[in-house]
């Protein structure tokens, strides 16, 4: 019998590989279960690229199984070198763990860590890893994994050419040894991982294989590489990674990159990061084929994620600060709000003095010339923090300074400048 689930996660594009999955079915049809996925401390918050299997694993959760969550603080000393062409710089206990507070304060927001059976554990494979002797390790794990089967995994062949230390070359058997703690100690019976992560899955599942008698019931799936229609690469701005974290990607930023999605990839990102059901994807793909000038798809996953990573206060002032800027009513805006909306805009910095309006225009390269700047101010053309500014003898002074130090000037419709005073 077909599992529910897998049948919705297959729907949605969300499975790539599957150990036995004939077996996985019927396990899970049988029994509420513990899976895992494992995400390393390499920086201090993950990028959306990071959240896809732990969103399928609050899937799972939803579904009525018990997600485990793994920060590997002893991994993440190590460095996985699934995908990369160089080794990675190591990072200090004390990066570590920063890093590691930052990744499980994101966490809360998906999981639901409630006291009931579904509810989420968060681990770190320092706990069994760092109290391990080298020659425990080398006898109790090295000794399971044969060199020849480390050399055919794709991670590790990829960087023979180039090179890899036994640092990065020992990784998957440390990954394998926390699926077999975790499948010891908490029941895990699932690991979910990107499509990168096979090779460190199999590698668990080898491990586990290995150290127990009895016929054992553990499984790997892997979760496809999110790409865009126009074969570029999903995630990435013209000012980098989108991160979860508010202060690296503000919620405005957040919620921008979510509602400038291409047609073509909307209703696929809907199935990979929302919890909308089938009934109401469908009808939004029925509305970008047929209105698709409402953006009803783009707007609603913009908001499904925004709510979801930065809460209801973050939505609201993403499409606070979205309206503002659409009606061009910046009134609207707090100071603080503006200088999110801004953030990305030409900016420039002039000395802090009364200064007439067509001279700061000018001086600020707004305006090309002062016979441009006059005319821009005369046609209406100029507003300053969304005040329309039409007199040629105005004086810019410390009224439109705001928190006493930038203004926001608009020319024309959608031409915005900081000016920063100082």
């Amino acid at each position: 019998m077909t599992n529910a689930l897998i049948e919705d996660l297959q729907w949605r594009g969300l499975l790539y590989q599957q150990t036995d999955a004939e077996g996985m079915e019927k396990l899970l049809n049988e029994e509420s279960v513990s899976l895992y996925v494992g995400v390393d401390p390499t920086a201090d918050s993950m990028h959306i690229g990071h959240i896809v299997p732990l969103l399928t694993l609050r899937r799972f959760q939803q579904a009525g199984h018990r997600p485990v969550l793994l920060v590997g603080g002893a991994t993440g000393m190590i460095g996985d070198p699934s995908g990369r062409s160089s080794e990675r710089n190591l990072l200090n206990a004390e990066q570590i763990n920063q890093n590691v507070a930052g990744l499980k304060a994101q966490m809360e927001r998906i999981f639901d860590f409630g006291e009931g059976e579904t509810g989420a554990i968060l681990v770190n494979n320092y706990d069994w890893v760092g109290e391990m002797s080298v020659i425990d390790f080398l006898r109790d794990y090295g000794k399971l994994v044969n060199v020849n089967y480390l050399l055919a995994k794709d991670t590790i062949a990829s960087r023979l050419e180039t090179g890899i230390s036994f640092t990065e070359f020992a990784y998957t058997i440390l990954q394998g040894l926390d699926f077999n703690h975790l499948y010891d100690h908490h029941n895990v019976r699932i690991q979910v991982g990107g499509s990168d992560q096979w090779g460190n899955i199999t590698t668990g599942l080898e491990i586990i294989r290995k150290t127990h008698d009895e016929e054992t019931k553990a499984f790997g799936i892997t979760i496809p590489l999110v790409t865009k229609a126009d074969g570029t690469k999903f995630g990435k701005t013209a000012g980098g990674a989108v991160w979860l974290d508010a202060v690296k990607t503000s919620p405005y930023e957040f919620y921008q990159f979510w509602v400038n999605t291409a047609d073509a990839d909307v209703i696929k990102y809907l199935k990979i990061f929302t919890f909308l059901t089938r009934e109401e994807i469908e009808a939004l793909e029925v509305a970008v084929q047929e209105e698709p000038h409402l953006r009803k798809a783009q707007k609603t996953l913009a908001s499904e994620m925004t709510k979801l990573i930065h809460g209801e206060a973050g939505l609201q002032q993403a499409e606070r600060i979205t309206a503002a800027l659409f009606s061009g009513d910046l009134k609207a805006l707090s100071v603080d709000e503006m200088k999110v909306a801004f953030a990305g805009v030409p900016s420039v910095e002039l000395a802090k003095e009364d200064q007439n309006i067509v001279d700061l225009i000018v001086e600020a390269g707004i305006s090309s010339s002062k016979r441009q700047a006059r005319e821009d101010v005369t046609n209406g053309a100029i507003s300053i923090n969304g005040e329309k500014v039409t007199e040629l003898d105005y004086t810019v002074d410390a009224k439109d300074r705001l928190d006493d130090a930038f203004a926001i000037i608009r020319r024309g419709k959608k031409k915005y400048h900081m000016v920063k005073f100082n």
